[in-house]
């Protein structure tokens, strides 16, 4: 992938294959998953939770989370975590949760930027203040979804995310933070009706997550700014950040 990284202060790439290409030449990379991945770990966050990204739910998530005296989040509807973000609602301060996904979570982990940072609409403004701060190379990843064979999907909701943070910014801008900044002011007046729309957040309301997809809608609803410390997602406070 040829990203003309060394043109501009803000970038937007889809996807491990992004980050992989841009975290090398930026000082902060901002992990976008708004449906369901960041919008878990802004709630857990904000509220003194720890999240603990893994890319699969398989055996090896279960030991790492022995390893590091962590709850396990389930499936949707199994056990007390989950990729719903309603489940973070209640989380006692200083839990700490190993969060499986193939997207936010394998995107996180395949971050080599010297600050790492969960966003979405929630808390956009938040993540793109501490962003400015760290550092003037900021590669904002939209982690997209999964098509039935594996491929990546990319999504309307993660792409507003990504444009929402990225309006907050400023620097000389990729045409992709551009462009994902139209579309999120195009769209800011009816975030809730779109992301309950589009592909993903039809698919969480048929599967009887509307309240999902209305917590993930809330722009700016949230001051919390998780940054990843190489295993866990922490407040930016509780981090001494």
């Amino acid at each position: 992938m040829r990203t003309g990284k060394a043109r501009f202060d803000l970038s937007c790439e889809w996807g491990e294959a992004g980050v992989v290409a841009l975290a090398p030449a930026s000082d902060v990379v901002v992990v976008v998953d708004v449906l369901s991945f960041s919008s878990c770990v802004d709630i857990a966050i904000s509220r003194r939770g720890e999240i603990l990204p893994y890319p699969d739910k398989g055996q090896g998530a279960k030991e790492f989370a022995e390893q590091h005296r962590a709850a396990l989040a389930r499936s949707r509807g199994e056990g007390r975590f989950s990729l719903s973000p309603a489940t973070f609602l209640d989380i006692d301060p200083g839990t700490r949760v190993v969060l499986p996904s193939p997207n936010g979570a394998m995107v996180s982990l395949a971050s080599r930027a010297r600050t790492t940072l969960v966003g979405c609409l929630r808390n956009a403004a938040a993540v793109a203040r501490l962003a400015g701060e760290r550092g003037g190379r900021i590669a904002v990843i939209p982690a997209g979804e999964r098509w039935p064979d594996g491929t990546l999907r990319p999504s309307l909701e993660d792409w507003l995310g990504a444009g929402a943070i990225l309006s907050h910014l400023s620097g000389r801008a990729s045409p992709e933070a551009r462009a994902a900044v139209a579309a999120f002011r195009e769209h800011r007046g009816g975030l809730e009706e779109a992301l309950l729309e589009c592909e993903s957040g039809r698919e969480l309301e048929g599967w009887g997550y509307r309240e999902d997809v209305l917590l993930a809608a809330m722009l700016d609803a949230s001051g919390s700014v998780p940054v990843f410390d190489g295993v866990a997602y922490r407040s930016s406070s509780a981090s001494g950040d």
